[in-house]
């Protein structure tokens, strides 16, 4: 177990900030006023290696390991947690291809994906399963070397500003055996997107329903054999769970060292806020429990880079906990600003805007804590 990074993932972790704070953060707010989906920064990211991190370089990947993930999207998030976010969306739709695709998929789609020239989302919720993922009903009909889907999928993160879904369909019967995954370019005939959702963060990504009406998809688009698409949908999510608790990190690390700079400024009875030991106490409580979070969060990724029996639930606890602090730190910060912290000027209110998801999306923590409890018993029995 690692409990201090190494010169490489330093210098990983450096340029991922660097990248943040010079290409992101000075354009972040503007992003979520204007509702801007910034691909050309995104595609700049790519070109440093984010676009692809844990692909296999022989389609153009990174190849790095699921701890650097975590490394390079708190990152990112520093500089703004929706395009952190939505990169590592795009990371584990990626990855899915990357892992259960054949090795045409993999040579047709990942070559573009790892540079982002193409865009993925990830395609599960439906507007009657979210939790219920197993129950989902977007139904795929064999059709000669076509399945012919009818169904809508919800809350899709890039619709609309990306070019390939992967989308968790249904071709057998009820519950998980009878999913399977297919990709599907964004032009395919009978695919339509909703409205742009109008949301309390995440302003800068797009988020609309995927429609399909009789949309035919060729039956080579589908990774796997039919019936294991919830097992590569659940493999996905180990990995995006953590990324979404990396999010969380940087996003409310960022909110605290805004908070400090702002103590450090602001006068009240006569002294400076970071002088009250109250304060002093709060801040202290903060750090430390962004720093518990990051530990949980590494050792959840070691886990799931060595694939440790344990890694489904540790990631299920390192997402529960790392974004449940992520938002209480970030709120915590807004109230140490005071009147200001409600400002969209300070920064603040967006970030906690944007943490306030990572507790539902990537499965809801309270799912998390169904899914701990049931690896609990199992290990009890």
């Amino acid at each position: 177990m690692q409990f201090a990074l190494n010169e490489d993932q330093i210098a990983i972790r450096d340029m991922a900030r660097a990248f943040a704070a010079e290409k992101i953060a000075p354009h972040a707010l503007r992003w979520d006023e204007e509702k801007h989906f910034p691909v050309d920064v995104m595609r700049e990211a790519a070109a440093l290696g984010m676009g692809g991190i844990y692909i296999k370089d022989d389609v153009g990947g990174s190849a790095m390991t699921r701890f650097d993930a975590a490394l390079i999207f708190e990152a990112l998030a520093t500089g703004c947690p929706t395009v952190s976010a939505y990169i590592s969306i795009h990371n584990m739709a990626s990855w899915m291809i990357d892992a259960f695709g054949n090795d045409a998929q993999r040579q047709k789609w990942l070559p573009k994906l790892c540079t982002m020239e193409l865009l993925a989302s990830y395609c599960l919720t439906e507007p009657g399963s979210g939790s219920d993922a197993a129950a989902l009903r977007t139904r795929a009909v064999r059709d000669g070397d076509h399945y012919v889907l009818n169904g809508q999928k919800q809350f899709i993160s890039g619709a609309g500003g990306g070019d390939l879904y992967v989308v968790m369909v249904r071709t057998g019967g009820d519950g998980p055996g009878g999913i399977s995954t297919l990709v599907i370019p964004a032009d395919t005939s009978g695919l339509s997107l909703g409205a742009n959702e109008r949301k309390m963060g995440w302003n800068a990504q797009p988020t609309r329903a995927v429609i399909f009406e009789n949309a035919r998809v060729p039956v080579e688009n589908r990774l796997g054999e039919e019936g294991i698409g919830f097992k590569i949908a659940m493999a996905g999510l180990d990995g995006g769970r953590l990324n979404i608790a990396a999010c969380s990190l940087g996003g409310a690390q960022s909110a605290l060292d805004k908070a400090l700079a702002y103590m450090k400024d602001r006068k009240a009875f006569g002294k400076r806020l970071d002088e009250f030991q109250a304060l002093q106490f709060r801040v202290a409580d903060m750090a430390t429990e962004l720093e518990a979070a990051r530990t949980f969060l590494w050792r959840a990724a070691a886990a799931l880079d060595r694939r440790d029996p344990e890694a489904t639930k540790l990631c299920a606890m390192a997402k529960r906990f790392g974004t449940d602090v992520g938002f209480e730190v970030a709120n915590q910060a807004l109230q140490l600003h005071g009147g200001y912290g409600y400002l969209s000027e300070y920064g603040v209110e967006k970030i906690v805007r944007d943490l306030r998801v990572h507790q539902i999306l990537e499965g809801t923590n309270e799912i998390m804590r169904l899914i701990v409890a049931r690896k609990l018993i199992e290990g009890a029995r």
